[in-house]
């Protein structure tokens, strides 16, 4: 009998990349959603509806728990909903874990390298000084502190992944945004600062990364999800242009652009690489290819 996975926030865009990742690792998937979703086993339960999530749990019986509900948008609008999805939905989701009859052999569950906060000039470790900068970098902060409430009583690994792109996500993030240009031949791009730097990776290989630290069973840390290697938003965008054929009209929007924004947010996966082997990540080239033809 296939050993069972839980989902939270499948329904999500890295929620079916991670769903096919355990398929292939050889587990029976169940989504945890707010909402039905067509052709997709799941179960309905809010994560912020704690008897709901814990009768769902219940219900599934899993053996591993991959928690990505929340707000995952760092300019999100609606603080109270940040702060809510991403503490008390963590917290819920905890605290009906403990509860399970079934053992659990891993719990995930994804913070982010917005934690960090201040840019630097050397890769970000697992070491380095976490100094959040805007409501969802505290929100996270707030839930790796969470975690780290029951660690003694569940197989937690906190990942920090930063930023990861691909085909489905919302056109709300950079990457996207500047793909959902060029597949409609869209050349008027209006966005906030270019000037800066981010450690980009593919959302195929983040899920691999995840489904590695599963079948190795880590417990008990923080690590790192990232390539190491930092690429410029303006490096970005010319290459989707060379790639599309496309010259873009580039407008700067003030409204774009985030107060106290990083200028270079790049980390090192040593640990991760020392944790299970590592894996050799896609370009970025490949993975804008990728979402061009997608």
């Amino acid at each position: 009998m296939k050993p069972i996975a839980a989902i939270t926030g499948i329904e999500g865009f890295t929620g079916p990349y991670m769903a096919a990742e355990l398929e292939r690792l050889g587990y029976q998937v169940q989504g945890i959603s707010r909402s039905p979703i067509a052709g997709r086993d799941h179960v309905i339960a809010d994560i912020l509806d704690r008897d709901a999530l814990a009768a769902a749990l219940a219900c599934i019986q899993p053996q591993v728990v991959i928690h990505l509900a929340g707000v995952s948008h760092v300019a999100h609008r609606d603080v109270s909903a940040i702060y809510q999805a991403n503490i008390m939905g963590t917290r819920n989701l905890l605290d009906a874990l403990v509860e399970l009859e079934t053992p659990l052999h891993s719990v995930v569950l994804p913070s982010s390298a917005h934690v960090y906060g201040a840019s630097s000039s050397e890769l970000l470790s697992e070491q380095s000084p976490m100094a959040p900068f805007n409501d969802y970098a505290i929100s996270k902060v707030a839930s790796e502190h969470v975690a780290h409430l029951y660690m003694d009583r569940l197989p937690i690994m906190v990942t920090r992944p930063f930023n990861y792109t691909g085909v489905g996500q919302s056109p709300s993030f950079f990457v996207a945004k500047v793909i959902d240009h060029a597949r409609r031949g869209s050349t008027d791009l209006r966005l906030g600062n270019l000037d800066v730097e981010r450690d980009f990776t593919d959302v195929r290989d983040l899920v691999h990364c995840y489904g590695m630290l599963i079948q190795q069973r880590c417990r008990g840390d923080v690590v790192n999800i990232c390539s190491g290697v930092s690429t410029s938003l303006r490096t970005v965008i010319d290459t989707v242009s060379e790639l599309s054929g496309l010259d873009f009209a580039i407008e700067s929007d003030s409204g774009l652009i985030r107060s106290h924004d990083v200028d270079r947010l790049a980390g090192s996966n040593a640990r991760f690489t020392a944790l299970t082997g590592g894996i050799a990540f896609r370009p970025l080239r490949e993975t804008l290819q990728w979402m061009l033809e997608g």
